[in-house]
């Protein structure tokens, strides 16, 4: 017997919301996504009118769900913000070009500016080059760390006020227990912030508009709205530590669907006791980007690769950075020491 939809009682229910249990039919879906984005937005002044927000767009679902919503909500609540688009090519053949098509599709149906800056373009190394000389275990840190500061230079090339993410509520639930698990207290108080304010000159401040949007929800939207999105995982991820959170946070929501709203809220009451020493924020000597080492981390890790010792990166070397800094050869000892971890 089809079952109705529990908003509007007129239609068939197409769907059953993962997050609530409701069955909807697809223009009820629709809005109740749309206003409780909208709500998010409102509730933590994410914007302010005439600002220029520029769209981390990777062309995977999260970033293309994230800009048909904010372009419909532009409109809808007359926001005043000027969108763009800013994509990162990190240089891996087989997915990054293929996904970055997507982009240019994007750009074309929702009629947004768009910016592609590219790892080789700013750093001289591309993940394919990279993987070459670490391999497929830490491969994701070097990634990781690159893209952040790659979406922060783009963002300062297109004078931007605002990033916004796709950053979904599964994603931050997943940052919430790799931060727990790592015992990283820094990471862990910050992680769930939904905007991040300016730390240090030059800084953008970031968003994530879908903090509270389930994953499970965001694929339906995109499906039942037909976007253009493109849906190969990484190649380079097989191993990538956060699956294993991932895995874990599924099996949660299986259990029991709050789950993932849970452990977010768990992340955003949890306090420091008085004492702890927290790093503080500064800026590299290098670069000039947000650190709270005398090198920011893609410093450290652009050092490595080009001395042709990327494991430089991996761990603490903090002690290494005032050669690094004054362009000193490392000891024999120090180099067959970096040589000898396990990558």
């Amino acid at each position: 017997m089809p079952v109705q939809c529990s908003s509007c009682t007129k239609k068939r229910a197409v769907l059953k919301r993962p997050k609530t249990g409701h069955s909807l039919c697809k223009d009820c879906f629709f809005w109740a996504f749309e206003e409780e984005v909208h709500q998010t937005i409102v509730s933590a002044r994410l914007f302010n009118r005439g600002e220029t927000v520029g769209i981390g767009a990777s062309g995977g679902k999260d970033s293309t769900v994230l800009a048909h919503v904010l372009k419909v909500l532009n409109e809808r609540y007359d926001y005043g913000l000027k969108l763009l688009l800013l994509s990162v090519d990190e240089g891996i053949t087989g997915y990054r070009d293929d996904s970055l098509e997507t982009v240019k599709r994007n750009q074309q149906q929702y009629e947004l500016p768009l910016k592609i800056v590219s790892y080789e373009e700013l750093y001289g190394w591309t993940m394919d080059a990279i993987v070459k000389q670490v391999g497929l275990k830490n491969n994701c840190t070097f990634c990781g760390v690159f893209r952040r500061q790659a979406l922060d230079r783009g963002a300062m090339m297109l004078k931007v006020d605002k990033i916004c993410t796709g950053h979904n509520a599964d994603d931050v639930a997943e940052t919430v227990l790799m931060n727990v698990l790592r015992g990283d207290i820094a990471r862990l108080r910050r992680c769930t912030a939904i905007s991040t304010a300016s730390e240090g000159e030059g800084a953008i401040p970031r968003c994530k508009p879908l903090k509270y949007t389930y994953e499970k929800e965001i694929v339906l939207y995109a499906y039942f709205k037909k976007l253009d999105y493109f849906s190969t995982e990484c190649i380079y991820s097989p191993n990538a530590y956060r699956g294993h959170a991932r895995t874990f946070l599924k099996d949660l929501e299986s259990v029991r669907p709050s789950a993932i709203v849970d452990v977010i809220h768990s992340g955003e009451t949890l306090s420091v006791k008085e004492g702890v020493k927290m790093p503080v924020q500064g800026t590299c000597s290098r670069c000039g980007y947000i650190s709270s080492q005398a090198l920011c981390k893609s410093c450290v890790l652009l050092e490595g690769l080009n001395r042709g010792l990327p494991r430089l990166g991996i761990g603490k070397h903090h002690r290494l950075h005032g050669k690094i800094l004054a362009q000193q050869p490392l000891t024999q000892q120090e180099e067959r020491k970096l040589k000898a971890i396990d990558f």
